[in-house]
């Protein structure tokens, strides 16, 4: 009792807070929030960090002061979360310096509507009981998955990231996706909330919380403990890391330097063995289908009998209008035929195109003057030699349930190539890593990612690194393909399990509302 009315003591000194101090501590939080994230994985502040932002909700008098409060705690947590952004406005500071507080505040601005969305409803539920912290833990997760879709979208550094470290706990995704866990994560972490309350069994709903994030790590552990991986017979992949500089990756008088740098990186020891070669996006920096000569030095990076799968850009064919430009996944064979390609479908506004350019004056961040245009969409990549694969050119690889459309045509692995050398040495890379960590796991299907400046890697269907590169180091990996899962739960129902899961809560939520629980006291 001593303890509840100590907790209940600073949870009225908390919720008391106004003005500027309420908002100051809201942004304060936001920005401690970003350290459970990768790469420093403090996850332990999410204990103080989300009680503390529903007791800032509940001494508001109203859900828009709770979502200002919500709002502010957004901006300050992906605005923190999201600063690398500014690396690669800094690669041509003179054009696009100007831009980072618009990128980086704005961005957080933005995104940070969404936690403000789930802590006005959560105010809905009331100021006291488990209700209003399982409904703020449904709301979050509905509203991070429309996040992942919304204005195209942008789920980077979902709330379930925070449990890297933890492969147990990741195994989870296999059941209830990256979206479940982080509505379990939410919910464990924010209900020591109801310890200010000074109501009865607050302890034991606490623990009822964890229990159920404590079953699913005891499931996980089950499952990678009787985890056999098989290796796809006969596939042996080389992964280029390259290291190339972003100052130096699209100039004219370096282009054929650093098409030769891969070539030879390729060749090392063992390159007769090999099955496929894999460079990083844009790896080949010229119009791979038109340049027939340097197409030719690049196909001398493919194996004997195999292929080397490049990021390149694809353009229009001379003399067809209108001109362009895709970026783009190719294979070529050792006589410089493109035997497979894949076009990006999920562009970067204003990296790659510049939305309602009609309209707003100013030239997108990579190189050349014409956007680049859309893919068709996800879909299969047959690769000679090895099972089809799941092509994801960089950020793609950030979506939940958008990796495989048709269920019946699963690939047998995922192929994500990227170039985080714009983000230098920062946090981005790490986050970028981490997720597709999590579609593994969500899709029960090995992943290999080939970096310029790193973090390359081969993931195997578990999500556990097999062999990766450190960000920053130019090398190789070999290794051999890991083989596919039988579909996982999650990869059946797609993001229609832990809406679901979401749903049920959230009514549960409004269930335990505190005036429902009065009625039941009265009778």
């Amino acid at each position: 009792m001593r303890r509840d009315t100590r907790l209940g003591g600073l949870k009225d000194r908390i919720a008391g807070l106004t003005g500027w101090r309420r908002l100051a501590l809201a942004f304060g939080l936001g920005v401690l929030t970003t350290a459970a994230l990768p790469p420093v994985h403090a996850v332990p502040v999410l204990l103080l960090t989300l009680p503390l932002l529903l007791w800032l909700a509940d001494g508001t008098a109203r859900p828009r002061q709770a979502f200002l409060v919500g709002w502010v705690f957004g901006l300050g947590h992906f605005a923190s979360g999201l600063y690398w952004i500014s690396n690669a406005l800094l690669i041509d500071p003179t054009r696009f310096g100007w831009m980072i507080p618009f990128a980086v505040g704005g961005l957080g601005a933005l995104l940070g509507l969404f936690p403000a969305a789930a802590v006005a409803v959560a105010r809905l539920a009331g100021t006291t009981g488990p209700g209003r912290v399982m409904l703020f833990a449904a709301a979050w997760t509905v509203f991070e998955w429309v996040r992942g879709w919304v204005l195209t979208g942008f789920p980077w550094n979902p709330l379930a990231s925070v449990w890297m470290p933890a492969d147990t706990v990741l195994q989870s995704t296999a059941l209830i996706g990256t979206y479940g866990l982080s509505l379990l994560t939410a919910l464990a972490f924010a209900m020591p909330a109801v310890l200010g309350d000074r109501a009865a069994g607050a302890v034991r709903t606490v623990a009822a919380a964890w229990g159920v994030l404590a079953v699913l790590t005891l499931w996980g552990g089950w499952r990678l403990a009787t985890a056999e991986v098989a290796t796809v017979p006969g596939a042996v992949l080389r992964v280029v890391q390259p290291n190339i500089s972003q100052h130096e990756k699209w100039k004219a008088d370096q282009r054929d330097a650093n098409l030769m740098t891969h070539v030879e990186l390729s060749q090392r020891d063992g390159f007769a063995d090999l099955t496929a070669v894999i460079w990083p996006e844009t790896a080949a920096s010229f119009a791979i289908n038109t340049d027939a000569p340097r197409r030719h030095l690049a196909a001398l990076a493919a194996p004997p009998g195999g292929v080397l799968l490049t990021g390149a850009p694809r353009v229009t064919p001379p003399g067809e209008q209108p001109f362009r430009i895709w970026n783009s996944l190719v294979a070529l064979n050792g006589d410089a035929a493109i035997v497979g390609s894949y076009d990006k479908m999920h562009l970067v506004p204003f990296g790659e195109y510049v939305p309602l350019r009609g309209i707003l004056p100013i030239d997108k961040i990579t190189p050349g003057s014409t956007d680049f245009s859309f893919g068709e969409g996800p879909r299969l990549m047959s690769v000679p030699g090895l099972p089809p694969a799941g092509p994801l050119v960089c950020y793609e690889v950030i979506f939940p349930g958008a990796i495989v459309l048709d269920p019946a045509h699963r690939p047998g692995w995922l192929l994500n190539v990227t170039n985080d050398g714009w983000y230098g040495i920062s946090a981005g890379p790490y986050q970028h890593f981490a997720t597709s960590r999590l579609r593994a796991v969500e899709e029960g299907l090995p992943l290999v990612r080939a970096a310029n400046t790193g973090i390359s890697g081969v993931i195997d269907p578990y999500g556990r690194v097999v062999a990766s590169l450190a960000l920053g180091t130019q090398g190789i990996i070999d290794s051999s393909l890991p083989a596919a899962l039988a579909p996982t739960p999650y990869a059946r129902g797609g993001n229609a399990v832990p809406l679901t899961l979401a749903l049920l809560l959230g009514g549960c939520a409004l269930w335990l509302r505190p005036r429902r629980l009065e009625l039941f006291d009265s009778v």
